[in-house]
């Protein structure tokens, strides 16, 4: 089992957005989190104190055109800081599933930690892709969910299957996804005392 820090900085500028992030995998879910939509602020704050991941998070974007290039490049770093800081991925549980309930909302999420990225969201109702959440603008759509999915999976090498379960309120159907994935990487990535090597019979990840 590994001993080194988990941690991880990323800083990705475009043309669109600046985006600073900071990972700590063996934190206790502590974050500071700035992305301009206030919506998913909300979302990724439950990721990190369900994940226990640490996070500080600082995106400026072209919010006066919308939220999505700020959502998805926020996602992007995000998923790039957790490949540095899951490094050879020695002495981690590697699989894990969490299902989680918020009101008539229900999630499930399985991970696997695999070093081959792939993303399947499935059972939203048909109208949550066009749900608009959120207090102030840029307001958050409901179809960017599967979006920050994909995009921080790819980005980390994971394997996502992201599942409703239940759900009717947009707010409480995106909450329960993201807190499912957040519990889901919380045991994925966990240090597992019977593992000394890299769980996988190739020998790398």
């Amino acid at each position: 089992m590994t001993t080194e820090a988990r941690v991880a900085a990323v800083h990705r500028v475009t043309s669109e957005s600046d985006v600073e992030v900071k990972l700590n995998l063996d934190g206790t879910g502590e974050s500071v989190i700035s992305t301009g939509v206030g919506f998913y602020d909300h979302m990724l704050t439950a990721l990190s104190r369900h994940s226990l991941i640490d996070m500080e998070i600082k995106t400026t974007g072209d919010i006066y055109i919308d939220g999505h290039h700020s959502i998805e490049d926020t996602a992007i770093a995000i998923g790039q800081a957790l490949k540095s800081a899951l490094g050879d991925k020695r002495g981690i549980r590697r699989f894990a599933d969490a299902t989680v309930p918020l009101d008539e909302a229900l999630a499930r999420c399985v991970v696997d930690v695999a070093g081959r990225p792939y993303v399947v969201v499935s059972g939203e109702p048909e109208g949550q892709i066009y749900a608009r959440i959120g207090g102030t603008e840029p307001l958050y759509a409901g179809s960017m969910t599967q979006h920050v999915i994909e995009s921080l999976a790819f980005n980390a090498g994971i394997c996502v299957h992201l599942t409703l379960l239940a759900g009717r309120e947009p707010h409480h159907i995106v909450e329960a996804e993201f807190k499912s994935l957040a519990r889901a990487l919380r045991f994925a990535v966990e240090p597992d005392p019977r593992v000394t090597g890299v769980p996988s019979t190739k020998g790398a990840l």
